[in-house]
């Protein structure tokens, strides 16, 4: 059984339980609301009743770089959680009702396996992403102005490696143990972990949520790189992945 019978596999076992569409629906949603927000936020927080004049008076007029800026709140915030959620069972799902035993009787080996599952999340985000964007892109044009296509596609790809920073970790969990709320703990506590990391200013630089400003300074034109965070945070991807695969070789299911 070679890798692209297994990802199909993948492909269809996240369409049978709705991962796909979960992880389409709310990042489309927030990727369609992030600029209304924007835009309509200090008009509501304005028309409070009793609100003092001077307060209201120092509510600034939303420009493109608050819809940018709620984007990647929106999407950092949630995009993470559905990275952790929908890869916490992948593996120790498995392990618990015994289906890996049986997948890995075939002629698959262990690392095909996990790089399946891998590939298969990774395409779901991608697509829910991507979509994301659009929905984003469009509404930004509507109510502020165009945002430059290439440099925002750019933005995206780089949310979209620290989601996968994440799903990797996971997984990496989800090996680790046999029941999926383990793995749920675990992975929470990894995301705790990098979180409390980037408190520090040095370390933040090398983090992984420093792509999330990259990607705003491209898309509003300024010049800033990240290039540090984003080799590390593939370097993580690869390591989560490297650990996931030696580990899972040694367990007896």
């Amino acid at each position: 059984m070679n890798f692209m019978v297994v990802f199909r596999k993948e492909l269809m076992e996240q369409w049978r339980t709705s991962k796909v569409l979960i992880v389409t629906a709310v990042l489309f949603m927030f990727g369609l609301t992030s600029p209304l927000l924007a835009k309509y936020t200090p008009e509501m927080l304005a028309a409070i009743p009793n609100l003092p004049a001077a307060l209201s008076g120092l509510i600034p007029p939303p420009t493109v770089a608050d819809a940018i800026a709620q984007y990647v709140k929106n999407m950092s915030q949630f995009g993470i959680l559905l990275a952790l959620l929908m890869s916490m069972g992948s593996v120790a799902q498995e392990k618990e009702r015994g289906t890996a035993a049986l997948i890995l009787t075939r002629p698959v080996s262990r690392g095909t396996f996990l790089l399946a599952k891998f590939a298969g999340l990774a395409v779901t985000f991608t697509v829910s992403l991507l979509l994301a964007a659009l929905g984003c892109w469009y509404y930004t044009y509507l109510l502020f102005e165009a945002l430059p296509w290439g440099a925002f596609l750019a933005q995206n790809g780089l949310m979209l490696v620290v989601f996968l920073v994440y799903v990797a970790m996971t997984l990496l969990c989800s090996t680790l143990v046999r029941n999926q709320a383990g793995a749920g703990g675990l992975a929470f506590g990894g995301l705790i972990l990098l979180s409390g990391l980037g408190a520090f200013p040095r370390l933040a630089e090398y983090l992984p949520g420093q792509l999330f400003a990259w990607g705003v300074s491209l898309s509003l034109g300024i010049v800033k790189t990240a290039w540090p965070a984003l080799w590390v945070s593939l370097g993580l991807i690869v390591i989560f992945l490297g650990a996931a695969v030696l580990v899972f070789q040694r367990q007896e299911l």
